[in-house]
């Protein structure tokens, strides 16, 4: 049970190495090798966000997006298993503070709606005749779409473990 402000680490060092497919790990990150990046998904996320900010402006566009796709996927899943498993975060929330249903009901329907947008983006991109612009749409729904759902699960948790609903003072 989380009873305080849980703060995790916002960055980590990453080396980078290159990828089987003989890309760079990452051509379009700002620093050194080894400099900290956004950890976890929301590193994912950036790194998708600039492989379709450069669709078709360099060679193998199409499998870099592809390649940074599968871990945003990847780490979504594992982040809806956490969160609606049996002994998920939304159990948990709900047996503490009943008076969030709708807010757990809210982020589990947002879920089903980004694994949507995961692959209607990736289908896109396997798509040889699809349009750079109809991938940067798609993408651009994801992206939104997750930094909305990520914006209003901190507002749940801060809710659920920061509101003071009255008592001792």
């Amino acid at each position: 049970m989380v009873t305080g402000p849980v703060q995790q680490p916002s960055v980590v060092a990453r080396p980078r190495v290159a990828h089987p497919a003989g890309l760079p790990a990452d051509p379009h990150s700002i620093g050194l090798p080894g400099a900290p990046r956004p950890a976890g998904l929301t590193g994912d996320v950036h790194a998708l966000g600039r492989a379709v900010a450069v669709a078709n402006t360099e060679p193998r566009w199409r499998e870099e997006v592809l390649l940074r796709l599968r871990p945003v996927r990847q780490g979504f899943a594992e982040h809806v298993r956490v969160t609606e498993g049996p002994s998920g975060l939304y159990r948990e929330l709900l047996t503490q503070s009943p008076r969030l249903d709708h807010g757990v009901r809210l982020l589990t329907r947002e879920h089903v709606a980004i694994v949507a947008a995961i692959l209607a983006v990736q289908q896109i991109a396997e798509r040889p005749e699809a349009h750079p612009d109809e991938l940067r749409h798609r993408a651009g729904h994801l992206l939104r779409g997750l930094a909305r759902h990520r914006r209003r699960g901190a507002d749940l948790l801060w809710e659920a473990y920061q509101t003071d609903l009255g008592g001792e003072t």
